[in-house]
Formats: C-alpha cells, structure tokens, sequence
C-alpha cells in the first residue's frame, strides 16, 4: 500500500516561524512535524510515500531525503501553485494510481491504530474512508454526517439518494486521515491542473453518486499542529503522559 501526505501549505497562522522554515519542518516536541504522520506510516508497513510540497519545498527535501533515515521510501510531488487537495491528489495519481492508498494531512497529531481502519475499509468495500471524530463546532468549520451503519449520508450539506432510509445521523469532524480507492480520480475528471478541494468537490460528486463513504469514529488523542497555541497544547500534553503516540 502506498499512502500521500499533505505537506504543501502555506503555514500562514504559523508566521513568522513559517517565513523562513516550510511549515512540515516546524518542530513539536523535538521533531519537524511531517515526521509524525512519517512514524505512524511506518508502525504500519505503509513505507512507500509521496508527498507533496510548495512553499520552501527545497528544505523540505534537504531534510527528509529519500526518507531512508525514518525507514520509508519518499517520492516529492512539487507544485509551482498550491492546489490544494484534489489538484494534489490528482497531480499524484501516476504514483498512487493501482490499488488501496493512505492519505495523511502533514500537521496533525493522531494515535491512531491505522490498520482497524484499513481492515474497516476494506470489510465495508469503501471507495472512501475518513477518519472521523466528535467535536462541538462541527457546524462551524464544515459538519460530515454518519448514520449508524458509519456510511457519510451528508457531507458538508450534500447528502446521499439513499438519506430517506438511513435514519437519525450524527456530527463529526475530519480528522486529516483517510483511506482511499483509485476510483476517487474518476470523480475529477475535467479538472485538469487546477485548484480544488476533495471536501467541496470531489467528496460531494461522490456522495451524491451514492458511493459508499465510510466514517471510522475516533476517540483517542488527536491534536490539530496549526498554530503556535495548538503545538503548545501538544507538547504539553505529550509531556505530562496526559497523551502517547504509540509509533514513537
């Protein structure tokens, strides 16, 4: 299994620090943050990774290598203009194209157990899975709505043809980890090399396809790594036990 992580943004909300580091190389608890989503790959025998870089893309690959170092196997994906996650995806498929792939957002914390949710996928024949959690301001930043067999009804206001029958629904958040089926490039066909997002384009074609999307709930510890405040948070917890990461 192959698997791609997210490492091409700006890191805005990290400034000043991300003016002159690319934001993946920002340290959390003594290590450049990509490292993580890189550790838990490996935990896991995903070890042949693409990743995607733009702003100060050179330091990145300065650092990381060919990933021999972490004991992975790193391919880059640059892109002159950012294109967010479908285009990345899509300027990705020659290397992820061809069977089951991992897809990881570069600045999040998560212990998560990633071979339940590839066993979860594959058991449930998902064209997608998204690792979900519960949150009080799901209705805020972007709600993605499962019924009780864990199938997404509504995504973001987009819902399935089958709602009618799937009963009551409940609210989560994306984590930034999902488990994908090469069919996903078939939904950004005409796309070409443009800007766009798999949560506002390619998620609700699918959805509304009725492909089965699958939502695999998750309770354990998860820290988004967006801001100087949430690392803190981070550290913090990481070093008073109040969380673990199993793959370091």
């Amino acid at each position: 299994m192959k698997a791609m992580l997210f490492a091409a943004g700006l890191g805005t909300r990290l400034q000043p620090l991300t003016d002159r580091l690319p934001k993946p190389l920002v340290p959390v608890a003594g290590r450049p943050m990509i490292e993580y989503p890189l550790l838990l790959l490996r935990h896991y025998g995903v070890t042949d990774i693409i990743v995607n870089t733009h702003h100060l893309g050179a330091m990145l690959r300065d650092h990381l290598g060919d990933g021999a170092k972490l004991g992975v196997h790193i391919t880059y994906s640059h892109e002159t203009e950012l294109l967010d996650t479908g285009g990345g995806l899509l300027k990705a498929r020659p290397f992820l194209d061809g069977g089951t792939f991992v897809v990881i957002n570069s600045d999040v914390l998560i212990d998560l157990d990633l071979q339940a949710v590839i066993e979860r996928h594959r058991a449930s024949r998902a064209a997608a899975t998204l690792v979900l959690r519960k949150d009080p301001d799901a209705d805020r930043y972007g709600a993605i709505e499962i019924s009780r067999d864990g199938r997404v009804r509504r995504f973001l206001k987009h819902e399935a043809p089958s709602m009618a029958s799937a009963g009551p629904l409940e609210k989560f958040m994306f984590t930034g980890v999902q488990i994908l089926e090469p069919r996903i490039f078939d939904f950004m066909a005409g796309e070409g090399s443009r800007r766009f997002g798999t949560t506002t384009s390619t998620y609700p074609k699918m959805l509304t396809e009725d492909l089965r999307l699958e939502g695999f709930v998750f309770d354990g510890f998860w820290q988004d790594l967006g801001t100087p405040q949430r690392i803190q948070e981070a550290e913090a917890r990481l070093a008073s036990g109040a969380a673990q990461l199993r793959y370091i």
